[in-house]
């Protein structure tokens, strides 16, 4: 199986592209290391893939961290009612969509959001929370590999294409709305999981890798937008009430 590179290479300039050379471009990681077992380069054979952050060797990331950053205490709270599920060391050590192990549950919680202001990390008690599905996003100016906007964009000021956050992951539809600014809004055809910002929002059309922007802001979650509809649907429901006292 071969590696799809273009999530790390879609902020690359254009002028760097074009003195480039992929010699391993169009082949297989598995034909390569047929090549290397050929030629007895037995080390490139055994070694094994890089996973996470793979330059820090194997280490324990939050204490990795905490060398270098100064602890910032802070509290769980569950995003359902506001109540203090635990305390943490930063803020900085969690991502959206990472479990975080809360002293004395057994049940798995999840980092479902942030707060940077009070240090507060929103967690919730399901890996498939709707806490955690975002249908909206906004980049920062995208850089486009062909150097400009592509043309349906420029001229209808919307594009459908497909996007991933993470490499890797499968590509998601979604509808691209370029701003004057050179930002863009991206609207997903069906809400996905763990959006967090300072990530990179990578565009595919087809086959091409058509450019990236980090992702700035993100819509409400679709819990979020649950709860605001159950808070309008209530006072309708009491409004009838009134006017037709239950017997």
């Amino acid at each position: 199986m071969s590696s799809d590179q273009t999530f790390f290479l879609s902020q690359i300039s254009q002028d760097a592209l074009r003195k480039t050379i992929f010699p391993l471009g169009d082949l297989t990681k598995n034909f390569v290391k047929k090549i290397a077992a050929e030629h007895g380069l037995h080390h490139v054979l055994k070694k094994k893939e890089s996973m996470g952050v793979c330059f820090i060797g194997e280490r324990n990331f939050e204490n990795f961290l905490l060398e270098y950053l100064e602890p910032q205490p802070g509290n769980f709270v569950s995003v359902e009612d506001k109540k203090v599920m635990g305390t943490h060391k930063g803020w900085f050590l969690y991502t959206i969509g990472q479990r975080a192990r809360l002293a004395g549950l057994k049940d798995a919680w999840f980092v479902v959001d942030k707060d940077v202001s009070t240090g507060d990390v929103f967690v919730a008690p399901s890996t498939d929370h709707p806490a955690l599905y975002r249908d909206l996003l906004r980049t920062n100016r995208v850089h486009w590999i062909a150097e400009e906007p592509p043309v349906e964009l420029i001229r209808d000021k919307m594009m459908e294409c497909h996007f991933r956050f993470r490499h890797q992951m499968a590509l998601v539809p979604c509808v691209l709305t370029l701003n004057q600014d050179g930002s863009v809004w991206v609207t997903l055809v069906k809400p996905a999981r763990a959006i967090t910002p300072g990530q990179f929002a990578v565009f595919y059309k087809g086959d091409e890798c058509l450019g990236s922007g980090k992702i700035l802001r993100m819509g409400p979650s679709v819990y979020t937008m649950q709860q605001g509809k159950n808070r309008e649907e209530g006072p309708k429901k009491e409004e009838i009430d009134k006017i037709e006292p239950a017997t």
